[in-house]
């Protein structure tokens, strides 16, 4: 029996905000913005970084799944 594994909600929600970042990145971020930043854009930026952070979690997750061994049986209380 598989676990409930929380590596999956994590890649998801990495995942969630780093494409938020980098349609934000990609299409909102004036040159003012930039020039606060000394030139980078640095949601493009971290939204790749997090989208990446997000595939690595899903594939351990996905490559290392976690399970119960259900053959095992309980022990017996004295």
């Amino acid at each position: 029996m598989r676990l409930f594994d929380l590596r999956i909600i994590i890649a998801f929600l990495f995942g969630l905000y780093g494409v938020v970042l980098v349609v934000v990145g990609l299409g909102f971020t004036t040159d003012e913005d930039l020039k606060k930043a000394e030139g980078v854009n640095i949601n493009l930026w971290a939204g790749i970084a997090m989208a990446v952070l997000a595939a690595l979690f899903a594939a351990w997750a996905v490559l290392r799944p976690q399970f119960v061994d259900t053959d095992k049986q309980p022990l017996e209380e004295l």
